[in-house]
């Protein structure tokens, strides 16, 4: 089974995250997501959300620290999920026609999100807003 590298952006603002909606014809259609995308081959993590984003959104990103590494197994596929903290400059847009909304921390556990990103969701779910974005992650 092939391994898909794919990296996705926790963009926070005024307590709410930005999700986009999955499109009709692809994997996981009408599942909400953090935006992102697959790796390209010699592509940094970094390097990729950037050009995602872009693409996706019409902004820059800054990318900061990872929450999370997760791996989870399709029935024709395997992801190996990097979530990364992100902000953007300016007001994202979408570019591709997929929907995009920002979502209130109580509000995430109650949209259909990738199996893949059910151990972010909790996290994000069940943790309280920090002003400082040097906090370590205990996970790591």
């Amino acid at each position: 089974m092939n391994t898909v590298v794919v990296v996705a952006a926790v963009i926070e603002r005024d307590d709410r995250f930005l999700l986009t909606r999955r499109q009709r014809g692809v994997h996981l259609e009408g599942c909400w997501e953090f935006p992102g995308g697959k790796c390209e081959p010699g592509e940094s993590h970094p390097g990729c959300l950037m050009r995602e984003i872009r693409e996706e959104l019409g902004v820059e990103a800054a990318v900061g620290d990872e929450l999370l590494t997760t791996t989870h197994a399709y029935a024709d596929r395997r992801v190996e999920l990097h979530f990364l903290r992100c902000s953007v400059g300016g007001t994202p847009a979408p570019q591709l026609g997929q929907e995009m909304r920002w979502v209130a921390r109580e509000q995430l556990a109650l949209l259909a999100f990738p199996p893949a990103d059910a151990e972010l969701i909790q996290m994000l779910a069940g943790a309280r807003p920090t002003r400082s974005s040097s906090t370590p992650n205990p996970a790591m």
